[in-house]
């Protein structure tokens, strides 16, 4: 089932060949992506209009495995949809509020629905994430069912793409940096601006860069989108290793910029 993504497209990171600023498996977003939310839009195959695809929004929680577990009504469509045909998919886009969708993250999972019994361990996850459905939880017609996840597709933004093996999903775990990373933004964009146009002048390779912002961050590094005269372009700078604390993220930004210091010129 996986497929070569399209030549003029990016597909996974090879993995015969480093790449030059190390960045994040595409498994490792996608499941990063998956735990930053909570709903996503569940195809399944028409009951009643076979042939044609049926969309539901759909809340959703994950298992250990990253596979999504779905608390859906005996009453709903999709329901209906899934016990003629199990075959589905959950497709989970990035908030683009203020910029353009198709430039946001997204991942569509394609798998097999199938449905539980009676477990408090699914069912204590899933109201961990949604607490609110502890109302209807017990209902005679609500069953627990999970998406058993067989292949992935992500696409990380423009010219950004490709598939994930489904056992490659399996074992690849959300980045660890992923919940502070507003909080890291929003600090270096508010208070260090200067610092940021330095990193990307030297370790960014951006001479003339006179206006910068960092755009996201992970375990591995982070990004920068920088201004020269009118023109803005992107730059990935990279930690020394693995951070996974806040704490490990600012001693990193503070060692790059000390020592870009040192490439700057002296007045």
């Amino acid at each position: 089932m996986t497929q070569t993504p399209p030549k003029n497209h990016a597909g996974p990171p090879r993995r015969d060949i480093a790449p030059e600023v190390p960045e994040t498996s595409f498994a490792e977003r996608v499941r990063t992506l998956l735990e930053a939310h909570r709903v996503g839009t569940l195809s399944s195959h028409s009951a009643k209009f076979s042939g044609f695809p049926f969309g539901s929004v759909m809340p959703y929680a994950l298992d250990a495995a990253g596979n999504p577990l779905l608390l859906i009504s005996a009453m709903a469509m999709h329901t209906q949809n899934l016990r003629q045909n199990s075959r589905a998919s959950l497709l989970v886009a990035q908030d683009s509020v203020g910029r353009d969708p198709l430039g946001a993250a997204r991942v569509t999972l394609l798998g097999t629905a199938e449905r539980l019994n009676e477990d408090s361990e699914v069912r204590e996850r899933y109201l961990a994430w949604h607490e609110n459905a502890s109302y209807w939880v017990d209902f005679k017609d609500f069953s627990f069912f999970r998406l058993q996840v067989e292949e992935v597709y992500y696409v990380g933004g423009f010219g950004v793409m490709g598939w994930v093996p489904g056992q490659e999903f399996a074992a690849s775990l959300p980045d660890p940096l992923a919940p502070f990373a507003t909080g890291i933004l929003d600090h270096m964009n508010e208070d260090h601006r200067d610092a940021l146009v330095l990193l990307a002048r030297h370790q960014g390779q951006v001479p003339g860069g006179e206006e910068a912002k960092m755009t996201s961050v992970d375990r591995l590094g982070f990004r920068v989108r920088v201004r020269s005269g009118e023109r803005w372009q992107s730059r990935r700078i990279a930690f020394a290793g693995s951070v996974g604390t806040p704490d490990g993220a600012r001693q990193e930004l503070i060692r790059l910029v000390h020592e870009a210091r040192k490439q700057e010129p002296s007045s």
